[in-house]
């Protein structure tokens, strides 16, 4: 679930520094990665520049994109009309009529979900993993630890380094927050009933004159803030970042690093069998479905409504299976959410999502199996830690634990818009042995819940990108493998004649080329010529 992390404020400096660095950019259309670089000026797929051109009156076939998320709002606008619907169950029966161990799964399942409600926080993977082995070996004597467990008790004390020190560095950084909103809002409260106004401005504290020395801090205090941010933002939104940022720490003190939670009691499974499967429930939106909505809607919102945004596929069905909640995601409910999608027909599964650690890993390998044996391709975001994935571990992974490869994934960091040193996006992770390419993932304009809009970042909305280029191919040339996909998305990427760029999570700089597989960018309309010259050369030889 580290890669839903998209915005985080870490400090008021990074606030004000952050914004200020995105106003030196140049602005960008809300559809820019649709767009075509020569045409349109900016490091889009090409997707317009496809559909007008290679793909105008071409027929195509309906590719079922299964999406394992936190939810998607299946009632959305701009999403009813390509949301699957599983024809061999009649809805709200109570009755698993097509058989398949789930009941009513009418547009997908729910798997963390149970029979009294849905789990939307989860703990973070490190917290399990550190009570785990806190159990082990927490009143063990060192000095008789036997050899066979000399390997696990190192790797817990060093679990158990990591989680106290981000535990306390978090809990602190949720205390700055907590006071920071709290004394801004205080004073914005208090000085807006002096000035009898709805909007305080910086004009109105100067002429605010006090002999109260808390009503004086409360000017100097606020006077300063709008000297940190000056035009780049306004007060209104500094103070619902200050708000997001509140936010996000408190869900990790109370929910990530907390060894008393526990979610599976909600959920109500044998969590200890790995490979039970028919647990969970039939409501595929959740408690929070902002993340799985914006995956979905970057795929193949509906293109011909004149409503909202583009999808990139024009004739998809999308297939909502919950297993990400807002904490780190667990090994058995991916491997299951792999297996529904597969065994309901879906041709690509998205996975924008992510942790460092799986202790389940063989029972996802085994899901990831299967889904290659089937023909199906799954894209996988490659993290937003800023981080080498060819020397850090991020799961899941096309690795197995054998260390073979499953030849149908394609593992996606995130681009931005611009033909310089911001090409990659600064959260991005990346690897010249791990990712495959990279793909638009910086302010994506897509669906959110409620008929709603909005601009997110990260490889969670570069994944889909991919994804929904590979639909799109997979929809006009339905006799395309998915390894074939594959091959055809990484040949077809746009390259950077030694382009340097901002190393992601460093202050130094990289040539483009160096950080994936292919050293390239994702473009539709590449792929689309290279499919058709595929197809052309099978025609020939018949």
């Amino acid at each position: 679930m580290r890669t839903f992390i998209l915005s985080v404020i870490f400090s008021l400096t990074y606030v004000i520094s952050a914004t200020a660095q995105e106003s030196d950019s140049v602005a960008a259309p809300g559809d820019w990665y649709l767009l075509d670089p020569e045409q349109d000026h900016f490091q889009g797929i090409s997707v317009e520049k496809a559909y007008s051109t290679l793909l105008h009156d071409q027929p195509s076939k309906t590719v079922l994109v299964a999406i394992v998320d936190s939810g998607i709002d299946i009632d959305h606008e701009d999403l009813k009309s390509v949301i699957w619907t599983n024809v061999g169950e009649i809805p709200g029966n109570g009755i698993d009529d097509d058989h398949n161990g789930y009941i009513d799964d009418v547009h997908g399942w729910d798997f963390i979900g149970g029979k009294d409600g849905d789990v939307n926080e989860d703990t973070y993977e490190l917290t399990r993993e550190f009570i785990r082995l806190k159990k082990k070996f927490e009143t063990t004597d060192e000095t008789r630890i036997r050899k066979k467990q000399r390997a696990e008790y190192e790797q817990y004390k060093k679990i158990k380094e990591k989680f106290e020190r981000l535990k306390t560095k978090n809990t602190q950084q949720f205390e700055f927050y907590d006071k920071l909103y709290s004394n801004v809002t205080h004073s914005i409260d208090t000085l807006k009933v002096l000035l009898k106004t709805n909007k305080i401005t910086q004009e109105n504290l100067d002429q605010f004159n006090s002999n109260d020395p808390a009503l004086l801090y409360a000017k100097v205090y606020l006077l300063d803030i709008f000297k940190n941010i000056g035009d780049q933002i306004s007060l209104e939104d500094f103070v619902a970042q200050l708000k997001e940022g509140l936010d996000y720490f408190s869900v990790i003190v109370k929910y990530g690093y907390n060894e008393d939670f526990d979610s599976r009691k909600i959920i109500g499974d044998d969590y200890a069998d790995v490979y039970q499967k028919n647990y969970g429930n039939n409501d595929v939106k959740g408690p929070d479905a902002t993340h799985g909505t914006h995956v979905a809607g970057i795929i193949g919102a509906d293109r011909k409504n004149n409503l909202g945004i583009k999808g990139i596929a024009d004739n998809v069905k999308i297939m909502s299976v919950r297993a990400i909640p807002n904490g780190d995601e667990r090994d058995k409910d991916v491997a299951n959410a792999i297996l529904y999608a597969v065994n309901n027909g879906a041709k690509i599964i998205n996975m924008s999502f992510g942790k460092p650690f799986s202790p389940q890993k063989e029972a996802v390998d085994k899901a990831v199996k299967y889904a290659v044996q089937k023909g199906v391709l799954l894209v996988h975001a490659a993290g937003n830690d800023g981080k080498d994935n060819d020397t850090e571990k991020n799961f899941p992974s096309r690795y197995y634990l054998g260390g073979k490869e499953a030849k149908n994934w394609l593992e996606v960091g995130a681009s931005g818009w611009e033909n310089n040193k911001n090409l990659v996006a600064e959260f991005s992770n990346y690897g010249k042995k791990t990712v495959d390419f990279f793909s638009p993932g910086v302010q994506i304009y897509s669906t959110t819940p409620g008929n709603t809009y909005k601009n997110e970042s990260g490889t969670s909305m570069a994944s889909p990108v991919t994804a929904g280029v590979a639909a799109l191919l997979m929809s006009y040339f339905p006799e395309l493998t998915a390894l074939e996909v594959k091959d055809i998305l990484s040949k077809s990427t746009r390259k950077f004649d030694h382009l340097t760029v901002d190393k992601p999570g460093s202050k130094s700089q990289i040539d483009f080329g160096e950080l994936s597989i292919t050293g390239g960018l994702v473009n539709a309309y590449e792929a689309v010529k290279l499919a058709q010259s595929l197809r052309n050369q099978r025609v020939g030889k018949k």
